[in-house]
């Protein structure tokens, strides 16, 4: 069964063609972020033989799928299979007939390809601009993968006279951007949106378990603002296989999903820092050049974790990233990496840019000549630190919180220390005269000199000979 929705579709574009609209039922910076793919009929690549349909072939829609397709111009056809719930969104002049078409040669059967996998979270599916002529232009910026998907920030644009089917499906419940764009119209209150998300067409077009969500503010940082797909890192990586690197170090960007060989220059800015601004300048001073013509850099503002020493993590701190890939020759990344932190060291106070440092996949990077200089730094930090420990010992006796150790209990541990593992020296407990100086025996006592002779002490004990005793006997005598 087909319907027939001309108001709707007049009522949805600013444009002055004549749309039909068949029905098939059976069941601050913010960016341009458009979408590439289309489900247009005219598109040769959403065929299964690459090519149009002509009027001897037979065209075959996926009778499982729930499909949007936009047709431009008329067609012939010899038979055509519909899908249960689909739609026709058709140009002035646009249709279907059966006929003959001599140039078509022998009929074959064309199937309209799967639009189901076409994902929002693709950044393959999306190209970015700084403004809507640069977009119609085809001025398009290179950004990390998790900001070539729209931004919080971003205007979402659809092609005015195109369709589309995009998967939304994410672990969010709501995708945020500032604007959508559909068929022309651009929609920025939610409600407004939200409508035509539950029209025939908006489900169409749009399907899976995350809803987008318009009339989100615009950046008000001049610095520019975080882009908010952190949280969706994960699912935009899994749409993107990454190939090795053949450089010597390679890096990895933040907010990207790939090591890369090229140069990341990290900008610290202060008040009156303006990243449209700067990245204007970047683009007439450096990437107007012809030695640069190869080069994709991407500009954005991230947040990176802050390290005490290098090693333990407190914190984070904003900054701008400039990520520049190699072109066809390597080493105009690292060129052009030291130009830009040159000419922020030059121009750092008009533009707003307190420090600027850069790091090549060549391995070397601006931090390379103040190697002697960060060592001496962290001498001067790990004295600081030991003279700060040993005033907080000092002020911690005097108050009493810590005593020190009396001389007994030093001594004590000092003969304990004596005492090795097994097999060492004997632990006799304390000191005693008689046993621990053994040959200094007085030579007179009761017994005279005789007594001397006859004590025979040992490790073991005293004892004491028995003079009846003849050691020398080897009889006994009764």
């Amino acid at each position: 069964m087909f319907c027939l929705c001309l108001p709707q579709i007049f009522k949805m574009l600013k444009t002055p063609v004549v749309f039909l609209l068949f029905c098939l039922v059976g069941a601050a910076s913010a960016l341009y972020k458009q979408w590439i793919s289309d489900t247009n009929y005219e598109n040769k690549t959403n065929w299964d033989k690459g090519e149009v349909p002509c009027g001897s072939d037979t065209v075959q829609f996926s009778s499982q799928r729930e499909v949007s397709v936009f047709v431009e111009t008329a067609h012939a056809v010899q038979e055509m299979s519909l899908p249960l719930e689909g739609e026709f969104i058709l140009n002035s002049g646009a249709g279907f007939y059966v006929g003959q078409d001599p140039g078509c040669g022998e009929g074959v059967t064309t199937q309209f390809k799967d639009s189901e996998s076409l994902h929002w979270f693709n950044p393959a599916l999306w190209q970015a601009a700084a403004t809507l002529n640069d977009l119609q232009q085809g001025n398009f910026l290179f950004s990390v993968h998790e900001e070539s998907v729209p931004c919080q920030y971003d205007d979402v644009v659809f092609k005015a006279l195109s369709s589309f089917r995009v998967d939304t499906s994410s672990s969010q419940t709501n995708i945020p951007v500032k604007s959508v764009s559909v068929l022309g119209k651009m929609f920025d209150q939610r409600p407004e949106f939200s409508q035509y998300l539950s029209s025939r067409s908006g489900r169409l077009q749009f399907h899976g378990s995350s809803a987008v969500t318009v009339g989100n503010p615009s950046c008000e940082d001049p610095s520019g603002c975080d882009c908010g797909n952190s949280v969706n890192h994960q699912q935009i990586c899994s749409t993107i296989t990454c190939t090795p690197t053949s450089c010597k170090k390679s890096l990895l960007p933040v907010g990207h999903c790939c090591e890369v060989c090229g140069a990341i220059v990290s900008i610290r800015y202060t008040t009156g820092f303006n990243l449209q601004t700067y990245r204007e300048r970047i683009r007439h001073l450096f990437l107007i050049q012809p030695q640069y013509k190869s080069i994709q850099l991407g500009m954005s503002k991230v947040f990176k974790s802050q390290r005490l020493m290098g090693i333990i993590p407190f914190g984070t701190s904003p900054e701008i990233q400039v990520v520049i890939l190699d072109g066809e020759e390597e080493a105009q990344s690292e060129a052009l990496a030291r130009a830009i932190v040159k000419d922020a060291s030059s121009h750092g106070s008009v533009l707003g840019i307190t420090e600027a440092k850069f790091q090549v996949s060549s391995g070397s990077s601006s931090e390379d000549s103040g190697g002697n200089v960060g060592m001496v730094v962290g001498v001067v930090v790990g004295v600081l630190l030991m003279i700060a420990l040993v005033s907080i010992m000092v002020v911690l006796v005097l108050k009493g919180v810590v005593q020190i150790p009396s001389m007994s209990f030093v001594r004590m541990w000092m003969n304990k220390s004596e005492i090795g593992d097994l097999g060492g020296p004997l632990d006799r407990g304390f000191d005693n005269p008689m046993f621990d100086k053994p040959i200094q025996l007085p030579d007179v006592g009761l017994y005279g000199s005789e007594i001397n002779h006859s004590v025979h002490i040992t490790q073991t004990g005293v004892h004491f000979v028995n003079p009846a005793y003849d050691e020398n006997e080897t009889d006994f005598n009764a």
